[in-house]
């Protein structure tokens, strides 16, 4: 155990399972979040490094079964309509992973999760923003902006599903779109972080071990998700929002 895990014991291991399963869930439930929810929860015994190591490998696998649920025609046709996003989310997100180790944590935290905030509050009270298909500069501003983080931190849900929440895109399509834009990240990710050390022979083992809790929390939460209509989903996408936004910026505070 040790030598295979040195930086955990059996109980920080079977905690680490657990918020991979729940993270699963969440993103079963909403298509996103789970790099979210796993790099929150294993930051509380583990350094963010170790953190990101870990999420990286069960996030592609899941990416990659979240994308291909309805086939792989609508996957490649979701990855044309959104090409320009997956363009600019991949070249920023290569270039920032080489910064993950230099770049103050505190000040992305709060750049990401003050506007998440400010923009699900804003949906859940009643006002709509949105913003319209072929609207080029916000889909390459929002992509890249998404690979920064992807790159820094290996969480890309938060200004990816807000903007596919103001475009109002239909439950099943976002699920895919979803699948697919962080699928093309996932795959960005782990060549990036191979390539800066972070995922390296002591953290792999740990970061595959993490998959198969993932997989079973994602198939539980995509049996929640195919029961509620548009409307529920996306309410409850934005209360997701809300919560990644508010723990954005709670981690940047204390």
């Amino acid at each position: 155990m040790e030598a295979l895990f040195p930086f955990l014991t059996p109980f920080t291991l079977l905690c680490a399972l657990g918020i991979a399963t729940f993270a699963g869930f969440v993103k079963g439930v909403v298509g996103f979040a789970q790099p979210l929810v796993i790099i929150s929860g294993l930051t509380l015994f583990l350094s963010p490094e170790l953190a990101l190591a870990g999420l990286i490998v069960p996030t592609l696998v899941g990416n990659a079964v979240q994308s291909l649920r309805q086939g792989v025609a609508a996957a490649w046709a979701s990855a044309r309509l959104f090409k320009l996003f997956l363009l600019t989310g991949g070249i920023t997100l290569v270039l920032s992973a080489q910064l993950v180790r230099v770049v103050p944590e505190q000040g992305m935290l709060l750049a990401i999760g003050v506007p998440v905030v400010f923009f699900a509050l804003l949906q859940l009270s009643g006002v709509r923003l949105r913003v319209r298909p072929d609207n080029r500069v916000a889909e390459a501003s929002v992509g890249a902006l998404a690979g920064v983080t992807g790159g820094l931190m290996g969480v890309w849900g938060p200004p990816t599903g807000a903007y596919l929440t103001a475009r109002n895109t239909p439950k099943a399509d976002q699920m895919r779109v979803q699948g697919v834009i962080y699928g093309a990240g996932s795959v960005a990710l782990l060549g990036a972080h191979l390539g800066s050390g972070v995922l390296r022979a002591e953290t792999l083992p740990f970061s595959i071990v993490m998959i198969l809790p993932a997989l079973a929390g994602m198939w539980i939460g995509g049996q929640v998700s195919d029961r509620i209509d548009q409307t529920a989903f996306r309410r409850a996408t934005l209360f997701v929002l809300l919560l990644a936004g508010a723990n954005l910026i709670r981690r940047a505070i204390m």
